[in-house]
């Protein structure tokens, strides 16, 4: 036949070719993807005879179709075919190959052959296209794509999408305080302009009981978003080419290889004027107005809105991040006030008056931080640290990290009863049941199995015993990354470590006349500066190539639909980015400065280098000036490249097209000239906000102000994000979710992880623990010599005296010698002085403080999470009122459908029974006579 024959000359052909993909699998071991059969697997095996009947199989052609080339009619909103009546669900573009600067006709020819091949079995399996050549570049043509009503009757029956049965008449409780709430009629969005949908009880759609549903208009009765997915669903799986026995197939593979250069779906209007066509829903111009625009950045998002234009996805997304930022004022406040009053309480440091007093901090002279090169120093150099570092290490430090343990936990399980409400009203209560495999999937189902449950025959991809070796693969690859980004965060300490000597000998002592530029040409900043440069070089080179892995892990994983496959993927990629992120804060609070020694004994890397200690300041003070950077760096850079990229890049491309701009362009042009938000887009937005929950989480113990930019932060990024969507990117294909996939256990797992790392944090890191057990136990007899308690000689009391005569190792030489005339300096730590029988051993005070530590780690986390378990269990992740919904719901649709069946039986056995009598009546009538 016509067509089998293209497909044919192209196996002949194109031996060479080397675009193969994960789908791609010998036609013998492909049961499931037929001939011009949906190819949906084993959904799709149960319905073939259906579809078959429906479009005719490819051999039942006899001629090879392309679509119809028409001429733009001049109306720039349309979202029709030339001839009004047949909606645009998708959009092809390619470039005619007999119009390229570059013509090489061989490759060229392969292009065009496959692409006609596509089409033709597009037109073959039910699909409507018309051609169209660009206004402004006559190279581009546009292929539009219309998906008639039996299409979309039969894929939607394929695909158990949930369709209107009746409107649902369920009557909402109405509150007490609904006339009071003046501030909600405030936030919310004016009903006037964006109308409340209405509410349809549904069901998976079936041809054979069409009558029972909702439909007062074919034309409505798919909603746009609908019939894009349904029109991408066969996109995905129409194949093109055999070669070698192999067959290709779907349109991602079409547009990676560049014989498309691009598809999508239509945006239905200009999103800063409504279209003058009265039957569009300007739907996407409602949202610029009212979601995306600055002037809305203080009303709720109309979510249902968002769901029914871009997908549950999507709207999912923007439903976790509104909620998330409105949990969030709850912790700002609570952080605002605990960092007031560690500012107001600031004058009242007992210890913090004694590291500023001339006669007290002034007189400790404290030993150098490094060989040879450092000086001695005072430690009233530090005063105004000390003083900075009162406000964060306080007892309202502790307070906040006791209330984000909690606040995370009633954060997550409210959230679980947000989203169980929202897949009520989305129809994503059963998605699981009704989500299709993959095409990919599908394609390597080639081993017969028996089924547990049902004791049948099914098809999957491979063995048990195959599984497994994927997953050991799969989890070593992982693993691999982790430590090599590990790895690098090693070198880069012990380059930290080795350049600092080099800039201490090699930058000039004494500058003329450049004192401002001696103040901070130091070798302590030259270190940092060119470390984090190489960090950041690193981390970004790492992070491209382990996007690519990660992606090559997961096809090979194979997950079976697509929802598997994006959790998989998610949790490979957040686990390297976590160790990416989080790696410099968690060296800052556990490591730096912990494992140094003392000062004639200090500890070295590989030998050669002497480990890092905090700053003058303590490393609180250095983590929560890390906190702070990082997280306001990282927030102002990213809504700054979010909003300058996709504007930069669209004003170039109409810069290039300003030649034809005073041409009226049809919407399909427009939507192309605008950005693709690609494959992980929306993983990079979740990463983007779960990073930052970690920062709210994990180190919140030393930056109390974390919540507080966090909040701010948000609140810019939901107006960034939904400007971003509706004004500079292509509308994105509409995809069913049910929640927030694998970013829920994830942030299960940080919530878990916080309550460890603050307790550790306020324990070792702080300087809460050694101030408490000297004011209880050292600052009074036995050991102490006031009357009662008191912070006073607090100081003193922490820092141990070394004698500079006692250096341990010899054959180094001493490098404190020539330093300066002292004979003795001071260091932070507990240990005995010079003279004591068990002289630079750890003392008493010492085993006190590990002690106090080790048993308030313990307490803190045992008394968090039995907080955190109780309000797990108290708090259901449905509610009562939802659950009921979801039951009555259910139990109307059931009753719905089986009265419409019987009154169809009823009917039915009415006219058997009139058909009988009729026929007796008839054999009896002539005996009679």
């Amino acid at each position: 036949m016509m067509t089998r024959d293209v497909l044919l000359d192209l196996e002949l052909d194109e031996e060479d070719d080397e675009d193969g993909d994960i789908g791609d699998v010998p036609a013998s071991k492909r049961p499931f993807l037929r001939t011009q059969t949906p190819p949906s697997g084993l959904v799709l095996d149960n319905f073939g005879q259906m579809v078959g009947s429906s479009f005719g199989t490819q051999e039942s052609q006899l001629d090879f179709r392309s679509p119809e080339f028409e001429e733009f009619n001049g109306k720039p909103n349309s979202l029709y075919f030339n001839d009004g009546q047949r909606r645009i669900d998708f959009v092809l573009v390619y470039e005619d190959e007999s119009r390229k600067e570059n013509n090489k006709k061989g490759s060229n020819e392969k292009q065009r052959r496959k692409r006609r091949a596509y089409e033709s079995n597009l037109i073959h399996d039910g699909l409507h296209l018309e051609a169209t050549r660009s206004v402004l570049d006559d190279r581009l043509v546009f292929v539009k794509i219309h998906a008639p009503w039996e299409v979309l009757c039969t894929y939607a029956e394929l695909m158990h999408i949930k369709l209107p049965l009746k409107p649902n008449d369920l009557k909402t409780r109405s509150s007490a305080f609904d006339n009071f709430n003046w501030l909600g009629k405030v936030l919310q969005v004016d009903e006037s302009i964006i109308k409340p949908e209405q509410e349809f009880f549904t069901a998976p759609f079936e041809r054979s009981r069409m009558d029972d549903f909702y439909i007062r208009d074919k034309e409505t009765f798919f909603t746009p978003a609908t019939r894009s997915r349904i029109v991408y669903f066969i996109l995905s799986r129409i194949k093109y080419q055999v070669s070698d026995n192999v067959k290709k197939f779907g349109i991602n593979k079409l547009v990676s290889s560049g014989i498309y250069k691009a598809a999508f779906p239509l945006h239905d209007c200009n999103f800063s004027c409504p279209s003058e066509d009265f039957t569009c829903p300007n739907e996407r111009y409602l949202l610029y107005r009212e979601w995306a625009h600055p002037r809305s950045i203080y009303k709720k998002q109309p979510l249902d809105l968002i769901r029914k234009y871009y997908g549950e996805k999507i709207g999912i997304y923007f439903a976790w991040l509104g909620y998330y930022t409105q949990m969030l004022f709850l912790a700002a406040i609570v952080g605002v006030a605990c960092f007031l009053y560690g500012y107001l309480n600031r004058n009242n440091c007992t210890w913090s008056k004694e590291v500023c007093d001339p006669n007290i901090g002034g007189n400790i002279i404290m030993c150098p931080q490094c060989d040879k090169l450092c000086p001695f120093w005072k430690l009233n150099i530090t005063c105004e640290s000390s003083q900075k570092l009162c406000i964060f290490d306080s007892f309202g430090t502790l307070v906040f990290a006791v209330f984000m343990g909690v606040w995370v936990t009633l954060f997550l399980e409210f959230w679980k009863r947000r989203q169980a409400e929202l897949e009520y009203e989305w129809d994503t209560v059963e998605l699981q049941q009704e989500e299709q495999p993959r095409p990919e999937y599908e394609a390597r189902c080639t081993h017969v199995v028996i089924n547990e449950i049902t004791q049948e025959e099914e098809r999957v991809p491979f063995t048990t015993w195959g599984k497994c070796i994927r997953a050991v693969v799969c989890a070593s690859a992982v693993l691999f990354w982790i430590l090599l980004i590990i790895a690098s965060v090693i070198g880069i300490i012990v380059y930290r470590l080795s350049v600092f000597i080099v800039f201490s000998a090699k930058l000039p002592k004494n500058l003329n006349g450049t004192d401002p530029i001696q103040k901070y040409l130091t070798p302590q900043t030259a270190t940092s500066i060119t470390a984090s440069l190489i960090s950041f070089v690193i981390i970004m080179i790492l992070n491209m190539i382990y996007e690519k892995v990660a992606i090559m892990i997961t096809n090979f994983e194979l997950p079976r639909t697509q929802t598997d496959y994006e959790n998989s993927l998610t949790m490979k990629m957040f686990l390297f980015q976590f160790v990416n992120y989080y790696s410099s804060c968690f060296y800052i609070a556990f490591f730096k400065g912990k494992f140094v020694g003392y000062p004639g004994d200090p500890v070295y890397w590989l030998g050669k280098y002497r480990n890092e200690e905090c700053d003058p300041g303590g490393c609180l003070l250095e983590l929560t000036t890390q906190l702070a950077i990082i997280m306001g760096g990282k927030a102002i850079w990213n809504n700054i490249q979010e909003v300058l990229l996709p504007w930069v890049k669209n004003l170039i491309g109409r810069c290039r097209t300003v030649s034809g701009s005073e041409k009226v362009t049809p919407r399909w042009e427009q939507d192309y000239h605008l950005q693709l938000m690609g494959r992980l887009g929306l993983f990079y937005e979740y990463l983007e906000m779960i990073i930052q929950f970690g920062f709210v989480t994990l180190f919140v113990a030393s930056f109390p102000l974390a919540p507080l930019l966090a909040l701010v932060n948000n609140i810019l990024e939901i107006r960034v994000d939904a400007w971003k969507m509706t004004t500079q990117y292509r509308r994105m294909v509409p995809e069913k979710a049910q929640d927030i996939g694998a970013w829920q256990p994830i942030m299960q797992g940080i919530a878990i992880l916080a309550v460890v790392t603050n307790a550790m944090i306020i324990a070792f890191t702080s300087d809460m623990i050694p101030r408490l057990v000297y004011y209880w136990s050292f600052s009074v007899p036995p050991y102490g010599d006031h009357t009662q308690f008191t912070m006073v000689g607090y100081i003193n009391n922490t820092l141990s005296i070394f004698n500079i005569a006692d250096f341990k190792n010899r054959s180094k030489g001493n490098p404190y010698i020539g330093l300066g005339n002292y004979t003795t300096c001071r260091y932070r730590d507990f240990r005995y002085p010079p003279g004591h029988p068990q002289e630079y051993k750890h003392n008493i005070y010492y085993w006190h403080v590990i002690a106090a530590k080790l048993a308030f780690i313990i307490v803190m986390e045992h008394v968090i999470y039995s907080v955190k378990f109780f309000l797990s269990y108290a708090i259901p992740d449905v509610s009562k009122s939802t659950k009921s919904k979801i039951k009555r719901e259910k139990y109307l649709t059931q009753k719905l459908l089986h009265e419409n069946h019987l009154k169809d039986m009823t009917k039915n056995m009415g006219v058997i029974a009139e058909t009988i009598m009729g026929a007796a009546d008839n054999h009896l009538r002539p005996k009679l006579e």
